[in-house]
């Protein structure tokens, strides 16, 4: 296709204002397709340095967000790449290609906040490191293959306590399980602990796969009140008395969705009033490894009243679904064996050789480690460019939960946030006490790179610096 493009004057970033009008297309799509005809007609040389979005959008008469929008879409394609702080820069004709087929290998459009994924990562050496276990795994693949006895192997098992020991857990092996996943574990426990009809108390915003776990149930779900050190242990017994709930569900470590941590002190008081009224603790320790130094877990201060459930997903890959569980006694362990076995059958062998595998040859560390490291620098990025007093957030997290602005809804951000492409996951779905608040949830992990992340955030930064009237017109 030809068209006249308005003259190149310059190897200024300033310079380049491109024509959208023949391309016949949504302007982002417009953008893209006009940056790519201009890398390949050399109007844009390879490491040219494109406007700035803000001034781009003012010289075309666009909203920022379409802009933006176009701005990932190039880079999606591998036509551009963004560089936290510098600026958007020109790939060229010549790596377009291979760096299209990279591209699309990482993410297969806009950056999406709304899955709560670690970090995935890219050290070549750690790839080859994981890959290597796989590999040995493979090895094996026949008996792999073949049907195993629930609950894991005693290898597995060995792996498995190594691992918890790290959270200062004994795991007495008639008490310790393999699953698959953590989700799989909670359904079995609370189909244990409780009957239709029954209460089970949770955080006031909590998170959404219990809530679908207790509907599907028939349990009722009695939320309690959160400050910045966790439940309100009052709150929980004023509850206890009230209804009689047949156990407490706590996600207690950088907390799904609002990434708080419950003290040490907090969790000692609420495992008084447990302990009182007899309730069941169902502790889904999901992102327990993820801090350096995270308090005692509940199963530490109370194994006789607690399921404790460590799912891998969340702190090596959510492909990996696998789940270590300690029922609070051996008795207790044999009917959560015998529910999960029908509803399961067994957790996979391959998964959980390669999670052994991993454990005992450190990579399991290292992978870990990466997700430390990347989750505090995402967090950096977030702070520089997120405004600070409607976010909270942990710096070792890969999610934050941010309060909207007065004015904002959740609902009319969302909307806002899906028009440039981006997903996030309104307080709707958390919501377990009282009317939800006008807040989303940004989850800053998964496949997206740093400096997508960087600037996808900017367009919602811009957009809560906007009026909710004005963003609105462009939705």
């Amino acid at each position: 296709m030809t068209r006249t493009a308005r003259p190149d004057t310059g190897a200024a970033a300033g310079a380049w204002t491109p024509d959208l009008r023949p391309w016949g297309k949504p302007h982002y799509l417009a953008l893209v397709e006009a940056i790519a005809d201009d890398v390949r007609t050399g109007r844009l040389a390879a490491g040219r340095r494109l406007p700035p979005q803000r001034v781009l959008a003012q010289r075309l008469g666009l909203n920022f967000t379409t802009v933006a929008r176009g701005y990932v879409e190039a880079q999606r394609r591998g036509l551009v790449e963004s560089r936290v702080g510098q600026g958007t820069f020109v790939r060229g004709p010549a790596a377009a290609p291979s760096q299209r087929r990279e591209a699309s290998q990482r993410r297969l459009g806009p950056v999406d906040f709304t899955m709560n994924l670690p970090p995935e990562p890219d050290d070549p050496a750690l790839l080859a490191r994981m890959q290597a276990g796989l590999e040995a795994v493979s090895h094996d693949l026949p008996n792999l293959l073949r049907y195993q006895g629930f609950g894991g192997t005693l290898e597995d098992k060995e792996a498995a306590a190594a691992w918890l020991a790290q959270r200062g857990m004994v795991a007495p092996r008639d008490r310790l399980l393999l699953c698959p996943g953590a989700h799989a574990a909670l359904a079995a426990i609370l189909g244990l602990v409780a009957r239709p009809g029954d209460t089970i108390c949770a955080e006031a915003l909590t998170y959404p796969g219990l809530r679908a776990l207790a509907a599907h149930q028939g349990l009722k779900v009695a939320g309690l009140p959160m400050d910045a050190h966790g439940i309100d242990a009052d709150a929980f017994a004023a509850v206890c008395t009230r209804l009689a709930p047949k156990a407490l569900y706590l996600n207690p470590i950088l907390q799904n969705p609002t990434t708080r941590t419950i003290t040490r002190e907090r969790r000692e008081a609420i495992v008084t009033v447990a302990r009182r009224y007899d309730v069941a603790i169902v502790e889904d320790d999901a992102y327990g490894f993820v801090p350096e130094a995270p308090p005692p877990s509940f199963y530490a201060l109370a194994p006789e009243i607690t399921y404790h459930v460590a799912g891998l997903s969340k702190c090596l890959g959510a492909g990996l679904r696998l789940a270590y569980v300690l029922a609070p006694s051996a008795r207790a362990a044999l009917p959560l064996t015998a529910a999960l076995r029908a509803a399961t059958v067994m957790a996979s062998p391959i998964t959980a050789a390669l999670a052994t595998r991993w454990i005992e040859d450190g990579t399991a560390a290292a992978v870990l480690a990466f997700v430390r490291a990347e989750s505090r620098a995402r967090q950096a990025i977030a702070a520089a460019i997120l405004p600070g007093e409607g976010v909270t957030a942990d710096p070792e997290g890969f999610h934050l939960w941010l309060s909207l602005p007065e004015g904002w809804t959740r609902s009319a951000f969302a909307s806002q946030a899906r028009s440039a492409g981006l997903g996030t996951v309104t307080s709707d779905a958390f919501t377990a006490l009282g009317p939800p608040p006008e807040a989303v949830r940004i989850c800053l992990g998964g496949i997206a790179g740093r400096d997508e992340i960087a600037q996808s955030l900017e367009v919602i930064a811009h957009a809560l610096g906007r009026s909710p009237a004005l963003a609105s017109a462009y939705i």
